[in-house]
């Protein structure tokens, strides 16, 4: 891959004044006051070519000989991370202590799709600073420095998975010299956690050295650390601070801890501070920001079941595959393999001029079946030209044979694997013929991953063939471990949880959405949808997520909780408030370079063309249509810096190219919760169902049952006084395969010598959909055969499953339907943390319904088949506000009394008043049997009737 290099030559042949460096010029971060400082970090290295060493005199007054006499003054770098956007700073003082003229170089790694925003540079005073211009502007800009008789230079080269920034300079004796470098990136998350990585090149030992990274998230943090593989030289010198939702990283070595022995001239910072970290993910439907007038989704949901796969390993073994490249291959191909899951499907093609396949149809993940496919890959021995044509085309045979025989899971993902080094040699050449075949011949359920492995191969022809077909393409590095890369990479697509994935917004506040629609999600990565908001038009902005997991249909709510974020981040001094515009900016850009290398018309690429421009000057970063111009105050004086053709595949670490969708595209099932015109209130915000069902069954509090009787129009209230852990049958339905189950738990500690119990968990069980739903005071648990969804109470969701539908409000209620026609209301009770003696409990609704079978029974579905009953003498009761009367029911006699109890539906802190008769002594009389009677063994156990 071409990488993006500039190097600038300058030299300065006239007389130079000399400018002051102070000593306290060097601003230190402040630390927070929630700050926890953690042991000493560790600190990853990653060794590169040496360098000839200067030497400098540290603070302790120690000096080394040495050879130019050219001193490292200072080199600071500066990092902060907001809410994944990450911007940099690399600083660096140098001074000439020489007699004779010295070249000194300033020469930067950053990583690879970074965005440089900023150059400056200050010689002896004079200040050269820079500007962004159209590319064919900026190169006119140089050629006119260089007719002028001015040295400029421009210099590409094609570095590894980083890029590199160089510019030197001819430094006269005494002179000083000051280069900073900013950059900007997006940090993406790989196998479950974000990796932010500064490359530390001072070149020589510094006197003053010093790299601070802040990483702020208002999600929080959920762990960080800073790696260390530097054989412990660095053990103790990074230090860590962390709280809740920032921290910081210091390294800060002294000249002696700098050195790589304590009588070495040469530097051991030359290398990599990896900071490691992953934030908290309390909503399935991601965070969304906004601030500034844009807004950031970030979508990585966890806690879902692997989607089986449909996977074809397409690899290269022409003779350019011998060796080191063939072995690592055949390596990573074996571990990848014993990767699979049980329930996946696969096969393997090798190609050279010829194509073969080691099964022609796909196979089940058993032991049997690795080992065999293992045991063929060993064999192979690489040879002959290169057909990737053929070999594809082959590869999505497969595949849409076995889908159109009705062989594979509808909920299975397929994909395609190539892994090659080279162009094609065999077969069709035409690269453009190549892409129009797969094009025409893959199926829409089919995503195309491609690695190219070194130099050799046509990255870019990968990247579009990916693109075009739902997958991505990734560089493997030859001079690095192949087989470990090969690993990652399948490792990141080796679970998916969801397919189909489309993000909704209200179109009448929101505009210029990036990609919002994409074919996969897999676990342990992270999807990214910017867009503008425009508050004027809307309070509040609410996402919908629709997307397929293993089981089921599933639709994600989540509203933006804007006055928070505004409030956190003003507060916090590094912080930075223009991360949601620069996101967007780095996400849109890199998504047009993308669109702009498919785009089918000359027309269509002029005028993706002109919107990149425009964007990469109004943002003023460097883009492949863009070049930086460096100048002196006086403008006669200039040098260029601009990028070679670089990736197009969006965006650099990025596991997704997605597409955009309409607004509103939901499906005809999905029935979202109206936007509130204020925002959201917290915990025991009293309104929950507008117009609730006024007659229901209904289990609140310590548990008090509350039984409609729709004929008699009449509601009948028991208590059933147990212990913790018990579960009673409240649903039993055999005939229908309906199932309704509550396990109880105890307060805290007893009230007036009583122990008040309450439902801490509801089990539903649907046994014609093999559907199980466990609902407690934290998660919901929908299980189907083997596979499991959770949502948590934080989430607004709806899940579809065949004929079940699950609908979570945030905080409030879990509604599940039954084919529409029948339905169950759970409502969450929070109460104080703190509480002495409270605890968070559930209450169950549900609605009065001739749709179970005669044998239904239980607490509650005995009653769904009203008994007749009378109620008479109505007389004074001990408390004049409760009168007493006699109920007959079932051929018994039951005193009864008039009391009240509550419905929180509509208001979910005080409750509503429902009047009720109070059968005494749990119900006996009224329920048929004993209340221990509906004790059941498991929370999905059918009721067993005598």
């Amino acid at each position: 891959m071409k990488r993006f290099t500039c190097f600038l030559l300058w030299f300065f042949l006239s007389e130079t004044q000399g400018f002051e460096i102070p000593t306290n010029a060097l601003p230190e971060f402040a630390e927070y006051g929630d700050l926890v400082e953690l042991a000493p970090g560790k600190f990853r290295f990653v060794p590169e070519n040496q360098r000839r060493q200067r030497s400098v005199s540290g603070d302790s007054g120690e000096t080394v000989e040495d050879v130019d006499q050219v001193t490292l003054y200072s080199y600071k770098v500066q990092s902060t991370v907001t809410s994944r956007m990450a911007t940099t700073m690399i600083q660096s003082k140098v001074v000439n202590n020489s007699p004779q003229p010295q070249n000194v170089m300033f020469d930067v790694q950053i990583p690879k799709g970074a965005f440089i925003s900023n150059f400056s540079m200050t010689v002896d005073g004079t200040t050269f600073t820079s500007s962004i211009k159209e590319k064919t502007v900026g190169r006119a800009l140089y050629s006119q420095a260089r007719a002028k008789g001015k040295t400029a230079g421009l210099v590409r080269s094609r570095a590894l998975d980083m890029e590199n920034f160089k510019t030197e300079v001819n430094v006269l004796p005494g002179a000083k010299v000051q280069f900073e470098l900013h950059y900007q990136e997006v940090k993406w998350r790989k196998l479950g956690s974000y990796e932010h990585r500064l490359h530390l090149q001072p070149g020589r030992l510094a006197r003053h050295l010093e790299v601070d990274v802040w990483i702020i998230e208002p999600q929080g943090l959920k762990f960080l650390h800073v790696p260390d593989t530097s054989d412990g030289h660095f053990d103790g010198v990074p230090v860590i601070s962390k709280g809740h939702q920032k921290a910081h990283v210091s390294f800060k070595p002294t000249v002696a801890q700098q050195r790589k022995c304590s009588n070495c001239s040469e530097t051991a910072v030359d290398g990599e501070l990896v900071v490691v970290y992953d934030v908290h993910r309390e909503e399935k439907a991601g965070e969304l920001e906004v601030f500034n007038g844009y807004f950031v989704h970030f979508f990585a949901p966890e806690n879902m079941d692997p989607i089986p796969k449909n996977i074809l390993f397409v690899i290269d073994v022409s003779g350019s595959m011998w060796g080191v490249k063939m072995k690592q291959t055949v390596e990573a191909m074996k571990t990848i393999l014993d990767d699979l899951r049980t329930d996946d499907q696969f096969s393997v093609v090798d190609f050279n001029h010829n194509v073969r396949t080691w099964r022609n149809d796909l196979v089940s993940a058993t032991k049997t079946q690795i080992a065999d496919a293992k045991e063929y890959i060993e064999k192979i021995q690489p040879s002959g030209g290169t057909n990737i044509n053929e070999a594809l085309l082959r590869a999505i045979f497969i595949l849409n044979e076995a889908n159109n025989l009705g062989l594979l899971d509808p909920n299975s993902v397929s994909l395609i694997i190539l892994v090659s080094d080279g162009d094609p040699t065999v077969g069709e050449l035409k690269l453009s013929k190549i892409q129009k075949n797969v094009k025409q011949n893959i199926q829409d359920n089919i995503s195309l991953f491609s690695l190219g492995i070194g130099f050799d191969v046509d990255y870019d022809f990968l990247k579009r063939l990916s693109n075009d077909n739902r997958g991505i393409a990734q560089r493997i590095y030859g001079n690095q471990d192949t087989s470990t890369q090969l690993k990652k990479f399948y490792n990141q697509v080796s679970t998916p949880l969801l397919q189909d994935v489309q993000f909704n917004y209200p179109h009448t506040s929101v505009m210029d959405v990036t990609q919002n629609s994409f074919h996969n999600y897999f676990g342990g990565s992270e999807i990214v949808v910017a867009g503008k908001f425009d508050p004027e038009k809307s309070e509040q902005l609410k996402s919908i997520i629709t997307a397929t997991s293993a089981n089921t249909e599933l639709v994600l709510e989540t509203l933006a909780q804007m006055d928070d974020l505004e409030d956190f981040l003003s507060k916090d001094k590094h912080a930075d408030p223009d991360f949601t515009r620069k996101l967007w900016a780095y996400l849109t850009i890199n998504q047009l370079l993308a669109e702009r290398s498919l785009a089918p018309t000359a027309a269509a690429k002029r005028k993706i063309t002109k919107t990149i421009l425009q964007m990469s000057l109004e943002h003023h970063v460097v883009t492949p249509l863009t070049a930086m111009v460096i100048e002196n105050e006086a403008g006669d004086e200039r040098m260029l810096a601009d990028s070679p053709p670089q990736d197009h595949s969006c965006c650099s670490g990025a596991l997704y190219y997605g597409s955009k969708i309409a607004p509103n595209s939901l499906p005809s099932w999905v029935s979202p919760s109206p936007t509130p015109k204020t925002p959201m209130r917290a915990i025991g915000a009293p309104v929950i169902e507008t117009t609730p069902p006024p007659h229901v069954m209904r289990v609140e509090n310590d548990p008090h049952f509350i039984i409609y009787l729709p004929k008699s129009q009449k509601n009948i209230c028991f208590n059933i006084d147990s212990e913790p852990g018990k579960i009673l049958n409240l649903v039993s339905d055999p005939e229908s395969g309906i199932l309704v189950n509550g396990q109880l738990i105890g307060a805290k500690k007893p009230k007036n010598e009583k122990l008040n119990t309450y439902f801490g968990k509801l089990g539903f069980y649907f046994q014609h959909e093999d559907m199980k739903i466990e609902i407690s005071t934290e998660t919901i648990t929908m299980s189907r055969g083997s596979r499991t969804s959770i949502l948590s109470w934080s989430d607004t969701a709806q899940v579809l499953s065949q004929r079940v539908l699950v609908s979570v409000k945030r905080e409030k209620t879990v509604t599940i339907t039954l084919d529409k026609e029948m339905s169950f209301s759970v409502l969450l009770h929070r109460v104080w943390k703190k509480h002495p003696t409270n605890v968070d409990f559930l209450g169950i609704y549900i609605p009065s319904t001739n749709k179970f079978s005669s044998k239904a029974h239980g607490l509650i579905g005995q009653f769904m088949h009203e008994p007749k009953i009378r109620i008479f003498n109505e007389r004074p009761g001990k408390n004049p506000e409760k009168p007493e009367a006699s109920m007959e029911v079932k051929g018994q006699n039951l005193a009864v009394t008039r009391g009240l109890q509550k419905d929180y539906r509509t208001d979910t802190v005080f409750g509503t008043d429902v009047p009720c008769w109070f059968v005494h002594n749990s119900g006996k009389g009224f329920i048929d049997g004993h209340y221990k009677d509906y004790f059941v063994p498991q929370l999905y156990s059918f009721l067993k009737r005598p």
